[in-house]
């Protein structure tokens, strides 16, 4: 009997060993507790730090100004009637490139009668020329109903002026009202008449007509010739039709570069060390097709003009697929019985 106590014993302190053994497996399973609240708790924190900083964004961008886009800086600076002017240059251009130089042509609605006409002949004229031009109203060229019936043959002819410096003084007032008796003026509104803009005056005269005529061809006449009004006629009904053609009595020369001479070119320094003009048509008498004058027309403002209206013109021709064509029945002081022109 007393070794039963003795057994029991023994058996409480082997029962006792799993609880102690047990303590460190609890705390172990109490820090992971710990450190999985911790962790918890910084990825929530996280997620509420993101969130605020996200709606402070978001209020901010709110209050910035937006980025205006390029059509509303357009509108800002006042630029789109300049966008739209730009665009409709390059269409005109287009259209010139496709239509102005090659066949076919554009149909104008500036011919008075509807139909197409051959020529277009402008005599270059001054404030002071009046007597001049009674000759040649009284000479070659036709007046009052024979000019009318010319036009009807097709050949249109008008004496070519500007606009005084002073605009609407007796000068202007003065053509006006001789152009109201005869009707036989082409008045460039933008060309101011003076001796000194002269070689523009070719650029204000094509442009003009080739807006005003539907017609072959474009001439320019110096005021100090006489013409043979048929032979001319006949020159350009057989020419008819050929685009490119640059024509008149063909010349070059020494370019003038010492300043008081006479024909001084101011661009001299541009033609070289030999200081000679390329291959042009004398000022007297000037051809051009119908591709070329539109040609002038689209480019007019920014076609470059040296000391002399031929000169210029033959300048604007030498980047051109222009046919030179040298005709010396167009040269005035040569001594051929089928010349069309003369001196006056």
């Amino acid at each position: 009997m007393e070794s039963l106590p003795t057994t029991m014993k023994s058996e409480r302190r082997g029962r006792s060993k799993p609880l102690q053994a047990s303590k460190p497996s609890l705390l172990m399973a109490f820090f992971s507790c710990l450190a999985w609240l911790y962790v918890a708790g910084r990825l929530w924190q996280d997620a509420e730090n993101r969130k605020v900083l996200t709606n402070l964004l978001y209020k901010n961008s709110l209050q910035r100004p937006k980025i205006l886009t390029v059509e509303d800086k357009l509108t800002v600076l006042g630029c789109r009637d300049l966008e739209r002017r730009i665009v409709e240059a390059e269409m005109e251009l287009t259209l010139a490139k496709s239509q102005g130089y090659l066949n076919k042509q554009l149909q104008q609605s500036g011919s008075s009668s509807g139909k197409k006409l051959l020529a277009v002949i402008g005599v270059y004229t001054g404030f002071g020329s009046r007597l001049k031009r009674n000759v040649f109203r009284g000479s070659w060229m036709p007046k009052g109903d024979a000019l009318r019936k010319l036009e009807e043959r097709g050949v249109v002819i008008r004496f070519v002026i500007g606009r005084s410096a002073n605009r609407g003084d007796s000068l202007d007032r003065n053509i006006n009202e001789e152009n109201r008796s005869t009707k036989d003026f082409l008045i460039l509104e933008g060309h101011e008449e003076a001796q000194e803009e002269l070689p523009k005056k070719a650029k204000f005269f094509l442009s003009t007509a080739v807006q005003k005529w539907d017609a072959d061809f474009f001439v320019k006449v110096d005021d100090n010739i006489d013409l043979d009004l048929e032979a001319l006629i006949g020159l350009l009904e057989r020419r008819r039709g050929q685009d490119g053609a640059y024509i008149g009595c063909m010349k070059s020369g020494d370019v003038i570069s010492e300043e008081g001479k006479p024909w001084y070119e101011p661009d001299w320094w541009k033609f070289g060390d030999e200081k000679s003009y390329f291959r042009h048509a004398g000022s007297a008498l000037i051809i051009l097709s119908k591709n070329l004058a539109q040609y002038v027309n689209i480019n007019s403002a920014s076609l470059k003009t040296y000391a002399h209206d031929d000169t210029s013109v033959g300048s604007w021709m030498m980047g051109l697929q222009a046919t030179y064509i040298d005709d010396n029945r167009l040269c005035c002081s040569s001594i051929r019985q089928d010349k069309v022109c003369s001196l006056a």
